[in-house]
């Protein structure tokens, strides 16, 4: 499988890969918990491409998922992830290491920038039920 790496994510809600067509192809993120890797680092900006329809078709032969349909989510995610902090090979046994809320995260970024073409949610205050929009595609709080 051919991959290709981002050097570095664009602040939220800029940047990420272009083609110069005007279509974005590439997504940063950020992990609400983070990947901690086997020396115990751990690892929350990352960087998701938008997947083709090989991406969706390939894990449909993958024996993992025949055997258990709940596990498609972990084979795509890991085709569509190009890059965790400083982990660049991203392959099945780094998505089952993640913690559930960081595979629910970047299952809901997918359909996102997949269905949608963008990170933008519109979201409602629970105390003064005021609408607005957060960027999913992280930075910090009070960055725009």
């Amino acid at each position: 499988m051919r991959r290709t790496t981002a050097a570095a994510p664009a602040p939220a809600g800029h940047g990420g890969h272009d083609t110069g067509a005007g279509l974005r192809t590439e997504f940063p993120f950020r992990l609400p918990r983070g990947y901690v890797d086997e020396h115990g680092t751990v690892h929350r900006d990352g960087v998701m491409r938008l997947a083709t329809a090989r991406d969706e078709l390939v894990p449909l032969r993958d024996d993992r998922v025949r055997e258990n349909s709940a596990y498609l989510s972990v084979v795509l995610i890991s085709r569509v992830v190009t890059r965790i902090g400083a982990v660049d090979d991203i392959h099945p046994g780094v998505v089952e290491d993640l913690f559930a809320s960081d595979l629910a995260f970047l299952q809901d970024f997918y359909r996102r920038i997949n269905a949608e073409g963008h990170t933008r949610a519109a979201v409602t205050c629970p105390s003064c039920q005021e609408e607005f929009a957060v960027d999913l595609a992280g930075g910090r709080l009070g960055e725009s």
